[in-house]
């Protein structure tokens, strides 16, 4: 099920954007085979494996790829795949005879997908990092946080998976497209850093236009206006305030009941903190459930800032499923959905063992290869 039915991918274990561009592509259909590690790598923030939800939808098979005869089990896989999808430093599948020349060797269409920090090439290509150091260097970290404060740190959706996992998969995708095509694969080399820059293209276009300030904190969407704001009600909790548009706003400042000529003009930054004071009193003479219910119908684009706990049971993402249980962990649905090729509820993460390795493997090699395979020691 799903509009990647029949798409074929070998996943080579690794943390972060690797193994969420592989949920993701699997999520919408991709037969995805992970070849795990023998020997856990000590890296990642270990967990018993049914919540390891970034590993649902795919069955795993433990490889001891400097063996020989683990090597070859997954250049086996490699001739029945469509993408494999790496996140070693630079070099590495190559010292152990799975780089992008052994791969294509024996499957010329082959994408061979790559997903690194800082990319194959570069003063930094072999140096370690993570989600914060290449949001660092990207100039996207000193833009969020409060005027005069230190930069915020923000999770790691930013850098790991919005400029990496994305970014992989898109890559993957328009890659397998071409090949169809071409009857030729190639290497996607997809580097956070790349990926974080190309998701700043419309604020860097701002700043070069002379229409972002370079101080975090003092533009509109950065926490420096008013009206794009974050506010504590009378019950310590929060909301998300955002009416850009001066239609939305003339709403807002309706239901607070403060008269817009009080705050000044709507766009006028000189006027924001001062108007941000305001609004901030106000907030804080009710709970959030009483702003919620003076808001409710409105388009002052007023929201809760809610926990997990409570985004699972809000009414609007429960009615469209965005959080499911599968096998009692909650988790996100599958994303984006489609009209005609539906997506199926996920499947929980497998446990690694034989019996579930011989089972990912079924489909992709012979009975008696398997069997061979097993015998040699190839897999566990």
């Amino acid at each position: 099920m799903g509009p990647l039915a029949g798409v074929r991918i070998v996943e080579l274990a690794g943390i972060g954007p690797g193994p969420v561009a592989a949920m993701l592509l699997a999520d919408l259909g991709a037969t995805v085979i992970r070849v795990d590690r023998k020997e856990p790598s000590g890296n990642g923030l270990p967990r018993p494996i049914e919540y390891d939800v970034a590993l649902r939808n795919r069955k795993s098979i433990r490889v001891d790829l400097k063996d020989p005869a683990g090597r070859e089990l997954v250049l086996d896989l490699v001739e029945k795949a469509d993408a494999l999808i790496e996140g070693f430093r630079p070099g590495v599948t190559e010292r152990l005879g799975l780089g992008p020349d052994a791969c294509m060797t024996r499957n010329f269409r082959l994408v061979y997908g790559r997903v690194t920090g800082w990319g194959q090439d570069g003063p930094l290509a072999q140096n370690a990092g993570h989600d914060l150091n290449y949001i660092a260097v990207t100039g996207v970290l000193n833009a969020i946080g409060p005027r005069g404060e230190a930069p915020s740190i923000p999770l790691n959706v930013i850098g790991d998976y919005a400029g990496g996992s994305l970014y992989l998969a898109l890559g993957l995708l328009a890659g397998i497209f071409e090949a169809r095509a071409s009857g030729v694969g190639q290497v996607v080399d997809t580097a956070i850093v790349d990926g974080v820059a190309s998701l700043m293209t419309v604020l860097v276009g701002l700043r070069e236009a002379g229409m972002m300030n370079a101080e975090r904190g003092s533009n509109m969407l950065d926490s420096g206006a008013h009206f794009y704001q974050v506010y504590e009600c009378a019950d310590g909790k929060y909301l998300s305030v955002a009416p850009i548009e001066k239609k939305f706003y003339l709403q807002l400042l309706e239901r607070l009941d403060i008269d817009p000529a009080s705050l000044g003009s709507q766009m006028d930054a000189r006027k924001w903190s001062r108007a941000r004071e305001i609004l901030a009193a106000r907030f804080r003479t009710k709970p959030r459930g009483e702003w919620l219910a003076l808001f409710e119908g409105t388009d002052a684009c007023v929201s809760p800032v809610l926990d997990l706990q409570e985004a699972y049971e809000h009414p609007h993402m429960k009615e469209r499923g965005t959080f499911i249980d599968v096998a009692g962990v909650m988790q996100p649905a599958p994303a984006p959905r489609f009209s005609r090729t539906k997506l199926a509820t996920p499947r929980p993460p497998a446990e690694l063992s034989t019996e579930n390795a011989r089972a990912a493997l079924d489909g992709w090699l012979p009975e008696a290869k398997v069997a061979a395979l097993a015998d040699a020691g190839a897999f566990e």
